[in-house]
């Protein structure tokens, strides 16, 4: 019999092919606490408080904390419900600071932004004088998509909500 990690849950081992995780999930879900969300998230980068002020004056982001002080900058959307924060991590440690290099070097997006409009968001931006790092493409999945450079050691994807 394979090996069921779930069992400890008194969840059984039917050969489920890999859903064993998602049953789980599902009956733990109905019977306890409301969903999770992200409350918050990071991007690691070179300078953050010249790169709270890109995040809010140019890709139109509202500040949720700036504490120059520490350091300390988190934006989040304008949009009304749309609370997650997005910490604007310094990259003053060597592990990250190799991370956020590595990530930018492969060329991948650090992080994805949604919008109702990225070919308006791609006009906008590139007029402001945000560099990308082609217009506005497909990606595999048909949605429309473009990427971006955030001038602090981050490619940021715009994905067509």
């Amino acid at each position: 019999m394979a090996y069921n990690p779930w069992s400890r849950f008194g969840v059984p081992n039917r050969g489920c092919a890999g859903q064993c995780s998602r049953t789980f999930l599902v009956l733990a879900r109905a019977a306890s606490v409301p969903a999770m969300r992200i409350k918050m998230t990071s991007i690691h980068v070179t300078d953050p408080e010249a790169a709270f002020t890109f995040y809010t004056e140019v890709l139109g982001f509202q500040e949720l904390m700036a504490m120059p002080a520490f350091s300390l900058f988190i934006v989040q959307s304008a949009e009304p419900g749309e609370g997650a924060g997005l910490l604007l991590e310094p990259s003053d440690n060597p592990i990250g600071a190799a991370y956020r290099q590595g990530v930018y070097d492969a060329g991948m997006a650090a992080i994805v932004f949604g919008t109702p409009d990225v070919q308006a968001e791609y006009e906008r931006l590139t007029a402001a004088g945000v560099r990308f790092t082609g217009p506005p493409a497909p990606d595999p999945s048909g949605t429309l998509a473009a990427v971006f450079d955030d001038g602090f050691g981050n490619l940021v994807q715009l994905h067509q909500d």
